[in-house]
């Protein structure tokens, strides 16, 4: 008894020294796609956070989908101190997707895949109060994908790959002003 009491006291100790917050995107939730993540502390200037993005959107103008799913794991080290100031963080992380590229929006065609993306992230944290915090935030990357083309208005694929077609571009894909609690 006198163990799990001590463990459990130890166990407390570090949660209660350490800084955790939970995470909610203000800027992608205004085109009803959400985006929400926790972030902690894991050294003196150094922070990981993890957050997930998704659109459900199974289309945005009646023919072209829009449906995407992101994890993002990215160790962040902060210049100032944690959660205040400015950081650079770098990830990598997977995705799925049924998406029309933006050099197809004039055609028929979309992707459906997978596929994963390796960058930067650079932000500004603006502390609101003790439990508050707002994390401004932009970051891109190489983004390799794994996808079968389609068309949108008939059956069948439009690219000739045997099994995968690939493809990979630097890309922004990621950005906002997330809302932060401290928890």
């Amino acid at each position: 008894m006198k163990k799990i009491f001590l463990l459990a006291l130890i166990f407390f100790s570090i949660q209660s020294q350490s800084q955790t917050f939970i995470k909610f995107n203000g800027a992608t939730a205004l085109f009803a796609i959400p985006n929400v993540g926790v972030e902690t502390s894991i050294g003196e200037k150094t922070t990981f956070s993890v957050d997930v993005m998704a659109s459900f959107w199974k289309s945005f103008n009646g023919h072209s989908p829009m449906e995407f799913y992101t994890l993002t794991p990215e160790i962040r080290y902060h210049f100032k101190e944690k959660y205040n100031g400015f950081y650079i963080g770098g990830h990598v992380g997977p995705d799925i997707y049924r998406i029309q590229k933006w050099t197809y929006w004039e055609s028929n065609y979309y992707e459906h895949g997978f596929g994963y993306r390796l960058g930067a992230t650079v932000g500004y944290n603006i502390k609101l109060s003790d439990k508050f915090l707002l994390d401004v935030f932009v970051g891109g990357g190489w983004h390799q994908g794994f996808y079968h083309g389609y068309y949108n208005d008939t059956p069948g694929r439009y690219d000739k790959a045997k099994d995968w077609n690939k493809s990979g571009e630097w890309l922004p894909y990621r950005g906002g002003v997330m809302i932060s609690y401290k928890l």
